[in-house]
């Protein structure tokens, strides 16, 4: 009888370590099946053909004012994200701004702002996420910015470029200009791009 239990505890462990097996192996083939599966990453299939990927808590508006995938004037693109305080270190290292008024509360808190604030150079960068959303291949030629306002860390804000004026050869004039929560515009700016034909697939 001491056998027949010891081969039935031996064999439940087999049967134990194949089902161990055989879900690490499915999670690792559904991680390089689904990337947004991968170290908690949520990457999403892209909302426009200009772009790799989107994430849920992005939003994304496309006002075409002249024809279908042509960008004429009157086009309105509002691009909106939540901007988190694993960001803003990101950010900080990949940038080299590691000004304490974004990263040390204790810090932050004793200058006029009285609080951690968001790099205002990050917070353009949502000009450039709506401007690459654009019809085509969009390519920064120029950038002039005002900072109005400073944006606190996990606030959600929300870049909004219009084309107002085609000035030919695929060049285009933008008004760039960030709100807040609020709808208080804390960036206001210009941009001049260059939209040319994406690459076929």
């Amino acid at each position: 009888m001491s056998s027949l239990t010891d081969a039935w505890v031996e064999s439940g462990k087999h049967f134990s370590n194949s089902v161990e097996h055989f879900y690490s192996s499915m999670m690792a083939a559904n991680r390089a099946m689904f990337p947004t599966l991968a170290d908690g990453d949520d990457r999403q299939p892209p909302v426009s053909p200009e772009v790799s990927y989107s994430k849920a808590d992005w939003t994304f508006e496309h006002a075409d004012e002249g024809s279908d995938g042509v960008v004429g004037v009157g086009d309105r693109i509002r691009f909106s994200k939540t901007l988190s305080e694993r960001e803003i270190r990101g950010f900080a290292d990949a940038s080299g701004d590691t000004n304490r008024l974004h990263l040390d509360p204790d810090f932050a808190e004793q200058t006029r702002f009285g609080r951690q604030i968001v790099h205002g150079t990050l917070v353009s960068g949502l000009i450039s996420a709506a401007l690459a959303r654009l019809p085509g291949l969009t390519i920064y030629l120029s950038q002039d910015l005002q900072f109005l306002g400073p944006v606190d860390i996990g606030e959600t804000v929300t870049a909004i470029c219009e084309v107002v004026e085609d000035l030919g050869d695929g060049r285009y004039r933008l008004t760039t200009v960030v709100e807040d929560e609020d709808g208080e515009t804390v960036i206001d700016g210009e941009a001049i791009v260059l939209i040319d034909e994406a690459p076929d697939e």
